[in-house]
This record gives structure tokens, C-alpha cells and sequence, in this order.
């Protein structure tokens, strides 16, 4: 008889519990030890001999950590003789590097790939992945699960009028913003962003017409909000009425959330739960957070018992 287990990481145990509370198993949260040398020790106290494991870790910072715990313990399941493994990775780490942009630099995406696969995982279940190329790099079957569903529902019960219009940050993200511009039956518009470094963005022109306009960015991730910060700018220099932003993985690492916080052209943003806010993040009320716990559970026991993971977006 096919068993069912669920194993927590300690990156984001909240998710994990909600997932197991709609899934109605029980969790099992392995024994992590962490050394004085910074080494990290697994031990899983429960029989999973055959079982289907389902490990959720997302890879948010401490981000090297949270690697090394994953891999470890999907080692740890490999040697506890289960049936399968499958890695559920809410956010995936290092998916910027997803190729050369110079000479002698790494692909850290395929490297994280190989490490995830040699560990022993025989599925990787994530949530907007930033790069889509990336399940290329893995040789085992690999989910790539859209936010969309949650992120439109708010959208269209607290936002969407008719002068709602949605809009890319830069030219890689059309094709996810025309996604939502069709589902919200509205127009779109991008913004031409022009890098000066890593994490240093500067918003330049607006392709589009978006005066009088209610304006949702949409976008995978919030990182430094440099990017967000500048398209707020740019949007209300062109005469835009209010500025929404819509993001999946809230990574909000550096000066992000003072640029949040004292970005008065910004009126909200809308994130999911890949990633747990620190104590910081939770205060500032501009900041929305969605869950993301039922839409993984349908994917978990949609995987489980075999059935269809594409039709929970058609």
C-alpha cells in the first residue's frame, strides 16, 4: 500500500504545518543538529521504508544553510530506504544564475540541479520559478507551480477596476504579466529598465499608456526593491493613480524594506509565503502576504496519487 509522509525543513516550518493541516498527515520534523564547526547532522525518527516522502525546504536565507539541510536530509531518506523523494523547494535559490553573462563565471542553477539529483531526489516540486529553462537542467521530472491562481483571486476582490492596467518591470517578464493581463481582461504595459550592476537598476521609459491608471506590477521577486522603487517613480511621473506590486518570493534582502517603507508612490505589496517574513517585514503594513499552503497541498497529493499537476491551472 503507497504511503504518504511529510518531512519539514526548519527554513519555513509554518508552511509546512499549514500544508500537513490540509493534507490531514501528519508532519515529521527530523532531528537537525548544527555543530560548533557550523556542520549540520539529520536523523529522521520515524519509519519511512517504502514510503512517498515529501520534503519541504525553501531555499530562503540563511540560503547555503537551508541548501545543505535539504541535501542532507534527502540523503538521510535515501539511506532510510524510501520509496521516493520529491523536493518541494517554494523557492528555488541561485535560479538568476541560469547561464554564462561573462567569461569564467558558474552556472550555479545546474550546479544546485546536480546536487539536489545526486542527494537522491526523484522529484522537485517549486513555485514560480524565476528562469523556466532551469527544469532543463534536471533529469528527473521537475514542477514548476504558478502563484497566479492566488495572486489573481486577490487582485480581482481587492484591486481590479476598470482602469486597472498590469505591468512588467522589464522586458523578461511580458510574457508572465500577459499571463495576468488576459486572465484580468486588461491592458498591459513594461517598463524599459536599463542595469548599471548587480542589484542596481534604473528605470527609464514606459512602453504603454498608463495616465489615469490604477498600475499592478507584476513581478516573480522583490529582492533589494531597487527595481520596484524606480518603476513606482517612473509610473507616477507618467501619471499613473495608484501603484500596486504583485511578487511571488518576498526575498527583500538588502535596503528593501526601507525602500518599501518610504516609497510613497506605493500603495501595496502583495507577496506569498515562499519565504517567511522576518520580524522587520511585519510591521510594515503595505506588505500582503498570501498563502500558498493549499495550492502546494493539491500539488503534493496530485503527485502522490498520480494524478494531473498541470490541470490545477486550466
Amino acid at each position: 500500500m503507497k504511503r504518504i509522509v511529510l518531512v519539514s525543513g526548519t527554513s519555513n516550518p509554518n508552511l509546512s504545518h499549514q500544508i500537513s493541516e490540509h493534507l490531514d498527515v501528519a508532519l515529521v520534523d527530523p532531528q537537525i543538529v548544527r555543530f560548533a564547526n557550523g556542520e549540520i547532522f539529520c536523523e529522521i525518527e520515524k519509519n519511512v521504508r517504502g514510503a512517498d516522502v515529501f520534503v519541504i525546504q525553501s531555499l530562503c536565507p540563511p540560503v547555503n544553510d537551508n541548501l545543505m539541510e535539504l541535501l542532507i536530509t534527502i540523503d538521510a531518506l535515501k539511506r532510510a530506504s524510501a520509496s521516493s523523494i520529491t523536493a518541494v523547494i517554494p523557492h528555488y535559490a541561485y535560479a538568476r544564475q541560469d547561464r554564462k553573462v561573462s567569461p569564467r563565471t558558474p552556472v550555479s542553477a545546474k550546479l544546485l540541479a546536480d546536487l539536489i539529483t545526486v542527494a537522491g531526489a526523484t522529484r522537485v516540486i517549486t513555485m514560480d520559478l524565476h528562469a523556466g529553462q532551469i527544469q532543463g537542467f534536471f533529469n528527473i521530472p521537475f514542477d514548476n507551480i504558478y502563484a497566479s491562481p492566488i495572486l489573481l483571486k486577490y487582485i480581482r476582490n481587492e484591486i481590479l477596476s476598470d482602469h486597472t492596467i498590469c505591468i512588467s518591470p522589464d522586458s523578461g517578464g511580458v510574457e508572465r504579466v500577459r499571463h495576468y493581463a488576459k486572465k484580468l481582461k486588461c491592458d498591459l504595459a513594461m517598463i524599459d529598465k536599463r542595469r548599471t550592476g548587480k542589484n542596481v537598476a534604473k528605470a527609464m521609459n514606459i512602453v504603454g499608456d498608463v495616465e489615469g491608471k490604477d498600475c499592478v506590477i507584476i513581478d516573480d521577486m522583490i529582492d533589494t526593491a531597487g527595481t520596484l522603487v524606480e518603476a513606482c517613480k517612473a509610473l507616477k511621473n507618467g501619471g499613473a493613480l495608484k501603484v500596486y506590486c504583485c511578487a511571488t518570493h518576498p526575498v527583500f534582502s538588502g535596503p528593501a524594506l526601507k525602500r518599501i517603507a518610504e516609497c510613497d508612490e506605493l500603495e501595496q505589496v502583495i507577496c506569498s509565503d515562499t519565504i517567511p517574513l522576518t520580524e522587520e517585514a511585519q510591521k510594515i503594513q503595505k506588505i500582503k502576504v498570501l498563502s500558498t499552503s493549499e495550492l502546494l497541498s493539491k500539488a503534493i497529493h496530485r503527485t502522490f496519487n498520480n494524478d494531473s499537476v498541470s490541470s490545477l491551472f486550466i
